[in-house]
């Protein structure tokens, strides 16, 4: 039983090690995105930037590790990718015409805290650039 203790922690380990990389990897590409205007730069971090487990961005890095033996920046890249489209299906299916939802990991969701015309804005956004950066960061 302790072995499975043991596992189960140093995967919850793991997996924050690799939120925690994900998150600074989307940081750093989307404070390149400088032509972005305020108010739809305010809806995307808010999206972006909200509590999540970033499983799918993990998945991506731990396959990297496991068939190249360490991540490397495509990796990366991809990783932050796969967290934009997600993030933009969470925030298209909470609008109005969707599931109409309030809420999403906790706190308003994008369409409350801002208005329904930025949330459509910022999934599209978030997806355009999900493949800008895979087009042009992965080599």
């Amino acid at each position: 039983m302790t072995n499975v203790k043991e596992n189960l922690a140093d995967f919850k380990a793991q997996l924050a090690e690799k939120a925690r990389l994900a998150e600074s990897t989307l940081a750093e590409l989307l404070a390149q995105q400088t032509d972005i205007p305020q108010q739809l730069r305010a809806a995307i971090d808010y999206t972006v930037k909200a509590p999540g487990k970033r499983l799918r961005a993990s998945l991506v890095l731990w396959c990297c590790e496991l068939l190249a033996g360490r991540i490397n920046e495509n990796a990366k890249f991809s990783a932050a990718a796969i967290e934009m489209v997600h993030t933009y299906s969470l925030v298209h299916d909470d609008l109005p015409a969707m599931d109409d939802d309030d809420f999403r990991r906790g706190r308003p969701s994008c369409h409350k805290a801002f208005d329904e015309a930025t949330a459509i804005l910022t999934g599209d956004a978030l997806l355009s650039l999900a493949f800008e950066i895979l087009a042009k960061q992965i080599d």
